[in-house]
């Protein structure tokens, strides 16, 4: 690009973040505003970038045409420093497109869903890398192999998580890429699901070379040229597919993955539960497609350490067992719920969930309410508003007032700790998108004193 600075507005963001890394390694000079410090912000600044927290136009480089603009769709229109922008003929533009353009001109592997997509497109990142090829690799979370939301390489290979949030995925045109979901999400944004579905085949039409779909997705070959592959944890009708599963006494599966060039035995899954094992066949197909050999494959999902905040294990001692996970959308919320359940079996398991946003907490309030049910104990935090203003109406209460969990209790997450230094843990998890993951430390250190 034609220009010496780029400056992001948003830029503690998960995606932004991974995308200036990427050009303060290119050599440009990078800077940029977030509305509060996080690690993330420290880990930016501490590799040379400059951050500031207010909302300040007069820190954007004054060289207009020398200086272009990234923002994010989570930044309020209101914000001083994106109306200074736009008003002055600085070159703006969106996050997503600033990744569509980055991936053009090389192979581009992508991972799209509802849900499952950080995992799954860090785990291809991750046996891309530990097979020796390499790659660049955006993701939705930080890689616990590599500490990191970014990997960089030489090799024209770029692995993306194309997210579906303001259809920011439809500036990629990836050569093969996974859909992991589609389920309603963001009606904020797309209104019903039949939207939401609509955006997630309008992704699938710029797909080059290769769509690898989760069996039963509503995509079919009339909404993409693309070679349409299916891939299910154990269904046998996929073509994609495990086989023969066995759990061991911590959570870690193993097992043989069916493809239609044939099988690779024994593959123990890195990261925990039935989930991991679907997110790997996934990542699997898209490797294998991509012409990585099987034995590279098989070792690198046995290294696999996972994504931070998906079904991350942070005490595992056999009599308590603390897990945290990203899930705040009813399905995910289930799915992990379940997936804890299934490695735990008999033990009592006690969830605490976070609200995330007011208009997903209004939409989905009786979905949230039944995933939950599926605890032995709820510790329901309010709303953790984001980007948002709150709704009349709208609490965490009218999910609470409906769970059926044997035993639920509501508190402010200021009472959190207080509450959990009393409370008996046998199986813990924390769930949400906000600021919960401020907790795991403090939880994690609590329960180790127990051990």
């Amino acid at each position: 690009m034609a220009v010496k600075n780029i400056y992001f507005i948003g830029i503690g963001g998960i995606g932004m973040s991974a995308i200036a890394r990427y050009y303060k390694f290119k050599g440009y000079n990078v800077g940029g505003y977030d509305r509060t410090p996080s690690e993330l912000t420290a880990e930016l600044e501490a590799e040379g970038i400059a951050v500031h927290y207010d909302d300040d136009p007069s820190r954007i480089p004054a060289d207009i045409a020398d200086t272009l603009v990234v923002y994010t769709p989570a930044i309020p229109e209101s914000l001083g420093e994106l109306q200074f922008v736009r008003t002055r003929g600085y070159k703006v533009i969106k996050r997503s497109r600033m990744l569509g353009e980055i991936a053009e001109g090389q192979a581009c592997l992508a991972v799209a869903g509802t849900h499952g997509k950080t995992t799954t497109s860090t785990l291809v990142a991750h046996i891309l890398t530990d097979c020796g090829e390499g790659c660049s690799a955006f993701l939705g979370g930080i890689s616990k192999n590599y500490g990191t939301n970014m990997l960089v390489s030489h090799n024209p290979v770029v692995v993306a998580e194309a997210d579906e949030f303001d259809r920011s995925f439809l500036q990629l045109h990836p050569d093969i890429a996974a859909i992991t979901a589609m389920d309603a999400d963001h009606l904020d944004i797309y209104g019903d699901l039949a939207h939401v579905q609509e955006a997630f085949r309008q992704f699938a039409s710029q797909i080059k070379k290769t769509l690898i779909l989760k069996l039963g997705l509503p995509v079919s070959t009339k909404d993409t040229a693309a070679r349409i592959y299916s891939y299910h944890a154990d269904d046998t009708s996929a073509d994609f597919h495990a086989e023969n599963l066995r759990l061991d006494a911590y959570g870690h599966y193993t097992y043989d993955l069916h493809h239609p060039g044939g099988v690779i035995k024994d593959i123990r899954v890195g990261t925990l539960g039935r989930l991991n094992v679907e997110n790997s066949v996934a990542a699997a197909a898209i490797c294998l497609c991509h012409g990585v050999a099987p034995e590279a494959i098989r070792k690198a999902i046995g290294c696999y350490e996972g994504a931070k905040r998906r079904l991350d294990e942070h005490v595992n001692s056999g009599h308590i067992t603390y897990i945290d996970d990203y899930a705040h959308h009813p399905a995910e919320l289930a799915a992990a719920i379940g997936s804890i359940r299934e490695m735990f079996p008999g033990r009592r398991f006690t969830g605490i969930f976070q609200p995330h946003l007011y208009t997903r907490t209004r939409d989905f309030a009786t979905e949230f309410a039944a995933a939950l049910s599926g605890l032995d104990k709820l510790i329901l935090l309010d709303i953790y508003p984001a980007r948002e203003e709150p709704i009349p109406g709208v609490s965490a209460e009218i999910i609470f007032r409906d769970v059926t969990a044997p035993e639920k209790v509501l508190l402010r997450k200021e009472e959190l700790m207080d509450y959990l230094r009393n409370e008996p843990v046998d199986v813990l998890a924390t769930f949400g998108a906000g600021n919960i993951d401020r907790y795991i430390e403090p939880i994690r250190d609590l329960l180790l004193e127990r051990i």
